[in-house]
């Protein structure tokens, strides 16, 4: 998985993100840093995508 690749996580973590998204670009801030911080945040709350068992 390349970095940025958001394929590994759940359809709820994306939704969540989009919709920290949207609030952080209501707040004034740019589209990217709108983007990374509401990842960041997904990624605190969830501990990341789901992971690969073997």
């Amino acid at each position: 998985m390349s970095q940025g690749d958001k394929s590994a996580y759940t359809a709820k973590q994306k939704r969540k993100a989009a919709h920290i998204e949207e609030a952080y670009e209501k707040k004034g801030l740019s589209k990217k840093t709108a983007v990374k911080r509401a990842w960041a945040t997904v990624n605190k709350q969830d501990g990341g995508g789901k992971k690969k068992t073997s």
